[in-house]
């Protein structure tokens, strides 16, 4: 497996514990999830009728203010799984340092696959990827230089896994295009990553194949349920919006008072520059709390937004350590 966060296991043997005592801050996954509530025995006892399905997609376009045609996958990583498979293998450029499946599906897949830093360079690509705003950096990139891109390159992916509470990036509205690939995750905003959940959005022709691929049943009948009260909820959305981004001004407080650096972030995560990851990562595991590090960067620290006020005191008192 790929490096990524969320290796709990890996926490659990170097620094013991069960996994239910540790506050997991090395994903950007919501710590206040939607509230599920009751799900219907039907829901789990039935397969999902095209007419569920349908409203489930309905219900994604209203979240994300669109019209263009959509289908529902196992989470936005299902669908970059079965990217390659749209065209012919050609030559892919992805925007890095980025969520790092991209490189590896569509080089297992054939692909002569280069990582660019400027979005300039992605043109020219048969496949080019932009995640927006960047994992795990934060980069932002203006919507209108992402459309000044689509003529340039064979196939352009926007991954959005993180753009819910910065709707203003978003080309959801404009999926429709040729050649334009729009990925959401619903997993991360709403806090339900177990629910294995997400959407892509894209041209008829595109949003037809992945269809196919996905097969008749693509999500589960409990992620039809949940997903169309949580992607209905305006109000859960606008005040985890607010709530979240006073939330990055505190976390970014702490680590100021630690003396790390900001270097980016999304809404769900943030990035710093520390003089030791690694040594950071082991105080904060001393209080069974679980942070990202990265290889290529030894002075990198990613940690989540803690959830409820015990989670941000638990952090606290780790970082006075």
């Amino acid at each position: 497996m790929r490096e990524h966060g969320g290796n709990l296991d890996l926490a659990q043997q170097r620094f013991g514990g069960r996994a239910e005592d540790w506050i997991d801050l090395s994903t950007g996954i919501n710590r206040l999830p939607y509230p599920v509530g009751e799900v219907s025995p039907r829901a789990w006892n039935a397969l999902p009728s095209r007419a569920e399905i349908e409203s489930l997609h309905q219900a994604a376009q209203h979240a994300y203010g669109t019209s263009a045609p959509i289908v529902a996958m196992g989470g936005a990583q299902a669908a970059i799984q079965l990217l390659p498979q749209l065209a012919p293998a050609g030559r892919a450029r992805i925007l890095a340092p980025t969520y790092n499946e991209y490189a590896g599906v569509l080089s297992i897949a054939g692909w002569d696959v280069q990582e660019v830093g400027e979005v300039g360079t992605l043109a020219g690509a048969d496949l080019a990827v932009v995640v927006n705003p960047n994992n795990p950096d934060g980069r932002r990139f203006a919507p209108k230089d992402l459309l000044a891109l689509l003529p340039r390159v064979g196939r352009l992916v926007i991954d959005e896994s993180f753009a819910d509470a910065a709707p203003q990036l978003s080309l959801a509205s404009e999926a429709d295009r040729p050649g334009l690939l729009v990925l959401r995750s619903f997993g991360k905003f709403y806090g339900l990553a177990g629910l294995r959940l997400g959407f892509a959005l894209g041209h008829a022709v595109d949003i037809a194949k992945l269809a196919a691929m996905s097969g008749p049943w693509p999500v589960s009948g409990a992620a039809i349920a949940i997903g169309c009260r949580a992607l209905r909820d305006d109000a859960w959305a606008e005040a985890t919006s607010a709530r979240l981004a006073r939330d990055c001004v505190r976390l970014d407080g702490m680590a100021q008072a630690q003396g790390w650096r900001l270097v980016g972030g999304a809404s769900l995560f943030r990035l710093y520059e520390t003089p030791d990851a690694l040594a950071a990562q082991e105080r904060l595991a001393h209080g069974q709390i679980w942070s990202r590090v990265f290889a290529k960067q030894p002075a990198w620290l990613r940690l989540g937004l803690p959830g409820r006020e015990a989670e941000w005191t638990r952090l606290a008192e780790a970082l006075a350590r």
